[in-house]
């Protein structure tokens, strides 16, 4: 099977309004362009996989179905404007609360499962988010790192980490600059 680069989104302050530990699923809130910026994506070919953190469910704020229903609000939402995610990844993990994990962002685990299930090339892929440790793995993976100055982003990209990532105004801005570059084989 030849692989095909795909784009790795963070959820919160990327795709949807991060009010902090997001529970209900009536409260999921798509920031603008984020429908738009996965279908013209979706429509180019690339695989849009989610990934994120959700240290609310190890600190007792939420629970992991809570989350999945979430998730799945997030599909509905993102399906009723013609756009669609291949696949979800969450770590529930926060170490203060549950020790260390391979799984939270910037640790590869979750890219690398996504990576085999979907057939995707790391070093062909983007990362989205707004935050640095949503594009981090992309320099460990092979891949390129986008900043969104949405959510946490503005300031998340004063900060020294951030020096050499790329930035991006929003979601739809980073996916029109995905599509100039290479397409997906």
């Amino acid at each position: 099977m030849s692989l095909r680069p795909g784009v790795f989104l963070d959820r919160d302050g990327t795709l949807i309004e991060d009010p902090g530990y997001l529970a209900d699923p009536e409260a999921v809130r798509l920031l603008p362009g984020a429908a738009e910026a996965v279908a013209r994506l979706n429509r180019g070919g690339w695989p849009m996989v989610v990934v994120t953190n959700q240290s609310g469910i190890a600190r007792g704020l939420l629970t992991e179905a809570q989350y999945l229903a979430t998730e799945a609000r997030l599909d509905a939402l993102l399906a009723e404007r013609g756009a669609r995610v291949a696949a979800h990844y969450f770590c529930p993990h926060h170490p203060e609360f549950t020790g260390p994990c391979d799984c939270r962002k910037p640790a590869p685990l979750l890219f690398r499962r996504a990576a085999e299930r979907l057939g995707l090339d790391l070093a062909a892929s983007w990362w989205v988010g707004d935050r640095v440790r949503d594009v981090q793995a992309a320099a460990a993976l092979g891949g390129r790192g986008m900043l969104v100055l949405t959510g946490a982003g503005r300031e998340e990209s004063l900060r020294p980490e951030a020096g050499g990532i790329e930035t991006a105004p929003d979601i739809l801005s980073a996916a029109d600059r995905i599509l100039r570059g290479s397409p997906p084989a």
